[in-house]
């Protein structure tokens, strides 16, 4: 028996030897893969290909190990980095236009419209932007639209309806599997709760649904009349009627230029580079060009800075990541940027559609202890909502784009009851208890009123100080505050008109106003928050291996990214708990 588990013993021994072994290979080959990689040489004469697929987030992050210095990384595929570098590219002789081929994109509308206007910008430097798309989306089209010649593949199809919105609904589901959601909430417009109580939109809901949609299609329909000189009277009546949805009617009603194949686009860019048919003219992707561009801003790097502290992402009870948002590391953000000298100002570029209250009020805490240092200004992205705004409220001045999806000053509370499933399997519990609320809320017992009476007066504390902070943030009395929440959600645009935000502008916009605010002219930028790099994180990155990929691309490699996306929505719905301060449930704008 002893030399049985001395085999054992030993086999297991190399297993784990070999594990580690192999292991270690792949992480000194990754280093030394990524040390060795060359680097990134632009040509004269070249173009750059926006490819922007891989952009989702403004902020790519900075990921530091203090045991293990090797997983360090610092990513550069956010998109303030490619705004960065398009505008470096204004100035960049060898750089003598940009082209947007098929454009991929994964921007939310404020984001896509910051990239719009720095193209628009880069335009006035006298280069071109040409775009190509075999197919337009509505998405690819409105930033595709600023172009200096629009291409159409002559069999595309061409897709300009005007927006609509889709919310899923889960009173039945709940009915059916007995996995029911006990709900309460304050404020008629908290459309949040709706799917789990009803299976259809409350007029309420409806009402601020249209209104939002109506103003992010105002600014969307606007950029595009004044980059193509066509009336907006005209681009309604195009997409009442479908009047652009083949290559012909698209041409014909001015939205594209040109009807051509690829082969045709790529020459007419030849053309313009003054480079042979039989030629290839010199490109450069905009990621690989943000890398070579890097060493420029660090030359540049100014004695004065403004912090931008990026909350992205649901708000939780959590450190935080990339894509949400925590209190530790939002904490540690506003200390170091207070701390730090060289920081004469912070810029906090929120892009949440809110989250935890509790979290929520001790970010707001902190941008309260940072304004008593240093200017405090805020720049919506996508989202500003609920707890989203909640954070944003007592900035010394809001910024938003004009399609921000702001305000929804509203809290709920959401317990998980599995009674009808327990019952349905013959499970039953039952509790004894010294005192009459001693007992904590069971998942497995009916939702009782003397408990949801407590719930509520807890809910109704927390709608009381978030409507008290936004009062005292945008000097507004609490009655006019409760007047625009109770849970509705505004564009940028209404927000501005109502005081909930001050000022319409992007992320530049925000920053120019710190600076001059703390009286710095020459300044340069500092990126909050760090994130904790993990091995695993470090495998992803260098290797790009399967299993080194994250549960969520596999799901989404298997499922697709709409089902993953109907999946993410009901785990959503089976683990909210607690007193939330978040935007309606789920809103895809199509």
């Amino acid at each position: 028996m002893q030399f049985l588990k001395n085999v054992l013993s030993t086999i297991v021994g190399i297993f784990c030897f070999f594990l580690f072994f192999f292991i270690m290979i792949i992480a000194i080959a990754a280093i030394a893969g990524s040390g060795n990689d060359d680097a990134v040489v632009v040509e004269d004469n070249s173009v750059i290909e926006l490819n922007i697929e891989e952009v989702v987030n403004d902020y790519a992050g900075k990921f530091t190990n203090e045991k293990m210095a090797f997983l360090n990384a610092e990513p550069h595929d956010g998109l303030v980095d490619v705004l960065k570098a398009i505008d470096a590219a204004k100035t960049d002789n060898k750089i003598k236009g940009i082209t947007l081929t098929n454009v991929q994109t994964n921007l939310g509308i404020a984001q896509a419209k910051a990239l719009r206007d720095k193209l628009a910008d880069f335009k006035k430097s006298g280069k071109f932007v040409l775009a190509y798309g075999d197919n337009y989306s509505q998405g690819q089209y409105y930033l595709s639209s600023v172009a200096d010649t629009l291409y159409l593949n002559p069999v595309g199809d061409f897709e300009f309806k005007g927006l609509s919105s889709e919310v899923m609904f889960f009173k039945d589901f709940q009915e059916k599997t007995g996995i029911t959601m006990e709900v309460i909430r304050h404020g008629k417009y908290k459309s949040a709760v709706e799917p789990f109580i009803a299976n259809e939109m409350s007029p309420e809901n409806r009402e601020q649904m249209s209104t939002l949609l109506n103003a992010v299609w105002a600014s969307v329909s606007n950029d595009i009349s004044k980059s193509r000189k066509i009336p907006l009277d005209s681009l309604n009546g195009i997409a009442e009627r479908l009047s652009a949805r083949t290559p012909e009617m698209a041409k014909a009603t001015g939205l594209v230029d040109k009807i051509a194949y690829f082969d045709e686009f790529e020459n007419s860019i030849k053309k313009v580079l003054k480079v042979e048919k039989d030629e290839e003219y010199n490109s450069v992707d905009i990621l690989d060009y943000v890398e070579a561009n890097k060493v420029n801003e660090l030359l540049n790097d100014k004695e004065n800075h403004i912090a931008i502290i990026y909350a992205q992402g649901e708000i939780a009870n959590s450190e935080g990541t990339l894509t949400s948002i925590g209190t530790e590391s939002m904490r540690t953000a506003f200390q170091e940027a207070v701390e730090d000298d060289a920081v004469k100002a912070i810029v906090l570029r929120v892009d949440s559609p809110g989250g935890d209250a509790l979290v929520s009020d001790l970010i707001w805490r902190e941008v309260e202890l940072a304004k008593k240092k240093k200017p405090v200004v805020v720049s919506m992205g996508n989202y500003a909502a609920s707890g989203g705004y909640y954070i944003s409220c007592g900035a010394d001045r809001i910024f938003a784009e004009e399609g921000t999806i702001t305000g929804s000053i509203g809290v709920f509370g959401v317990l998980p009851n599995l009674t009808k499933v327990t019952n349905n399997l013959g499970i039953h519990t039952e509790q004894v208890s010294t005192h009459a609320n001693a007992a904590d809320y069971s998942l497995f017992r009916p939702l009782e009123a003397s408990t949801r009476d407590v719930i509520q007066q807890s809910v109704e504390r927390v709608y009381g100080t978030f409507i008290s902070r936004v009062a005292a943030g945008r000097k507004l009395t609490t009655e006019q505050v409760d007047a625009i929440g109770q849970g509705r959600v505004w564009s940028g645009t209404d927000a501005k008109r109502i005081g909930l935000v001050d000022e319409i502008g992007g992320l530049d916009a925000a920053i120019k106003y710190a600076a001059a605010k703390a009286k710095v002219k020459e300044y340069s930028t500092v990126d909050f928050p760090e994130y904790e790099a993990t091995f695993d994180r470090f495998l992803a990155n260098a290797t790009g291996l399967p299993f080194a990929q994250t549960r969520e691309s596999l799901i989404k490699e298997e499922i697709g990214s709409e089902n993953y996306k109907i999946l993410e929505r009901i785990r959503r719905v089976t683990q909210e708990k607690g007193t939330q301060a978040a935007m309606p449930f789920d809103i895809t704008i199509r």
